[in-house]
């Protein structure tokens, strides 16, 4: 068994790991890499491996540094299955279709405007090629072995991240491995908990919290305050939000504090087609969450939805305050940066940072206080309040990631410290050497562990 290391290493983007039992090759996720530019340029470079030799794809989940590769494995050739849990390949349907969408608006935007230094700027893949990979998707059940190629089993376990997010287990002969993915907190909102595993040979775990504990204050109170302080200056609230998961939760927020009446009946609106479109998979997959179905509707009529390019632009031609979650979370793409364009340069608003920003993102830009901040080629002021709530995250601290690595029954070999930033993978491998005496290392972009060499 060989394990290459192609993706998420000291950084959170890009997950891939290619695994290579006897004569097959299993891609477990398939993400892009997002933040700076030298992550972004991998997504152009040739792999390590012919994807046409590859004989199938495993995902841990939906989110794009997960999946947002896959068009174009299949562009290059890819044919083989893509194995996901029910609710990932719902997902998909959603965010790979609106990626491609995404990827040909940047090309298009960036030759009609000239910011571009490729001419013509091309897409990297297109929505067409996300609907021809689409097609390769397989749903496969929770908790019940797969038998995959002949040579090994594979197991999906809820992670409680988003909606079908899952740990990956896959046994060959007496060896084991566990891929974590991105795991969910154990007292989350929404989401259910991390399910327990037995633990494996070689475990390859998440470390984008790392280095951090969630806030223990009630985030109900800090973005009570934050809406209460902006709309007493006439100004609106834009939260950049992941489409899946984080859109979900703030709306969660948002309707607890309006049913306590906590801030004022401002508008909400909800302008991320592809948010909306996983909001109503709450009630699909109620087993995999904590809301009931009444709370579920509840939520989910909350504010009002825009799904038209038309629609999106009237919420910036109402000057009076509102209230806008809008994708994507790092401010990458999407509708958000068309609102930022509109409110950044108004000392009334506020930006409202609720998740992981990662290192060359305008989200983590505004986070350090940049004074300006670059959208589709021009420079704008940074004059409205930046504010961010850290205790938000649907990913799992260390202190989670702890507890859940101390369940295990079978004690690993070694651990694998993977989706995370330098810092944070780097104190993970000490808190878990520390508290659980395990073997653990911290690997490198394109490293290779051959399980027979050590």
């Amino acid at each position: 068994m060989k394990l290459t290391f192609i993706g998420a290493t000291n950084t959170v983007t890009g997950s891939k790991y290619l695994l290579e039992i006897e004569q097959k090759k299993i891609l477990i996720d398939c993400g892009l890499f997002q933040g700076l530019k030298e992550l972004r340029l991998r997504n152009w470079a040739e792999l390590p491996f012919n994807p046409k030799t590859l004989d199938a794809v495993v995902l841990t989940h939906a989110h794009i540094d997960h999946s947002g590769y896959l068009p174009l494995l299949v562009k290059h050739g890819f044919t083989g299955p893509i194995y996901a849990t029910p609710g990932t390949v719902d997902l998909c349907q959603i965010l790979l279709l609106d990626s491609g969408h995404l990827q040909e608006e940047d090309a298009r935007r960036a030759n009609v405007y000239g910011y571009s230094k490729h001419q013509p700027a091309l897409p990297l893949y297109t929505k067409h090629d996300a609907e021809i990979a689409l097609k390769q998707f397989q749903a496969v059940d929770f908790d019940t072995w797969l038998p995959l190629q002949g040579v090994c089993d594979v197991r999906w376990r809820h992670a409680g991240h988003i909606i079908g997010a899952a740990s990956i287990e896959i046994k060959h002969n007496e060896s084991s491995f566990l891929f974590s993915g991105d795991l969910g907190r154990l007292h989350d909102s929404i989401m259910k908990s991390p399910a327990q595993v037995e633990g494996a040979d070689y475990v390859v775990v998440e470390s984008t919290y790392g280095n951090r504990l969630h806030d223990k204050t009630d985030p109900l109170q800090l973005i009570a305050k934050v809406v209460n302080e902006t709309v007493s200056r006439g100004g609106t609230v834009l939260i950049p939000a992941f489409a899946v998961g984080r859109s979900q939760m703030m709306l969660y927020f948002l309707y607890q504090l309006r049913q306590k009446n906590l801030i004022p009946p401002v508008p909400v609106y909800l302008d991320s087609p592809m948010a909306i479109d996983a909001t109503a998979l709450l009630l699909k997959y109620r087993d995999e969450h904590q809301l009931t179905e009444d709370q579920c509707r509840l939520v989910c009529s909350l504010a009002t939805y825009t799904q038209t390019p038309e629609q999106s632009m009237a919420i910036d031609n109402d000057k009076s305050p509102k209230i806008i979650i809008s994708a994507s979370g790092m401010m990458t793409g999407g509708r958000v940066l068309h609102h930022l364009k509109h409110l950044v340069t108004d000392a009334k608003n506020t930006i409202l940072m609720t998740g992981f920003q990662a290192e060359g993102t305008r989200g983590a830009r505004l986070l350090n206080q940049e004074p300006e901040i670059k959208i589709h080629g021009e420079t704008f002021e940074v004059k409205a309040q930046v504010a961010s709530i850290t205790n938000a995250s649907a990913h799992a601290d260390y202190e989670d990631i702890l507890t859940w690595l101390g369940q295990f029954t079978k004690k690993p070999k070694k651990v694998f410290i993977t989706h995370g930033e330098k810092t944070a993978a780097m104190a993970l491998q000490q808190h878990i050497q520390a508290k659980l005496g395990w073997s653990c290392v911290v690997p490198d972009y394109k490293e290779v562990f051959n399980e027979t060499s050590r």
